[in-house]
């Protein structure tokens, strides 16, 4: 996987960065947070006004309570002179419990929100479009007319992402392929023998 180089330098900086680096990670809180919050409800507003349902909530980003690591009272702290408050276990706890996980919920579920609008009114293939995929949809704004769609390339036609009748449609073909046309009538054990014959056949 890719890595941002930070252990490797942090020692090596100077004391004043530190310093001042520390503390800019909290001006988000006025100075991002709140336009994010209002730009999330106006996204999801206008996402439900033009009929989206079974949109997540941002809850849905946040980790639960429960599979943090630590419970509150075994939380690290690190070997630090009293008078600063990363010595105390509250410090971390706000930090690592609520500010960070918290923090990242929001811009994730701005992000999953705007993948929305985009399978919605965009249906057009780029190469992030596959990054996409959190945010599908039954069908995109071309979708609903058929005049319309008519003017889309045909793999934006059969993008599942946008289209979910393209995966049907593709379940049903390969289906076909593997039983023949009376494929509702193939048993499970049917089923598992072909899938298990075409294991060996990629294992050869």
């Amino acid at each position: 996987m890719d890595r941002v180089r930070i252990g490797g330098n942090y020692e090596k900086q100077p004391l004043w960065k530190v310093i001042l680096g520390v503390p800019l990670i909290y001006l988000p809180i006025i100075t991002t947070v709140p336009f994010v919050v209002i730009g999330v409800f106006l996204v999801k507003t206008h996402l439900k006004y033009i009929g989206g349902m079974d949109i997540k909530s941002y809850w849905d980003f946040v980790p639960t309570w429960i599979s943090h690591r630590y419970e509150n009272k075994d939380q690290p702290t690190i070997n630090i002179s009293w008078l600063l408050l990363s010595h105390y276990r509250f410090f971390w706890i706000l930090n690592c419990k609520h500010y960070c996980p918290m923090s990242v919920a929001l811009f994730s579920y701005a992000v999953y929100l705007v993948k929305i609008v985009e399978n919605w009114w965009c249906p057009f293939a780029h190469d992030k479009k596959q990054e996409y995929e959190e945010g599908a949809i039954d069908k995109s704004f071309w979708h609903v007319d058929p005049e319309e769609l008519k003017k889309l390339h045909p793999d934006d036609k059969q993008n599942p992402i946008w289209n979910e009748t393209a995966g049907q449609q593709l379940v049903s073909v390969l289906e076909k392929d593997m039983f023949g046309y009376d494929h509702e009538s193939a048993t499970d054990d049917k089923k598992l023998v072909f899938v298990k014959n075409k294991l060996k056949e990629g294992v050869s």
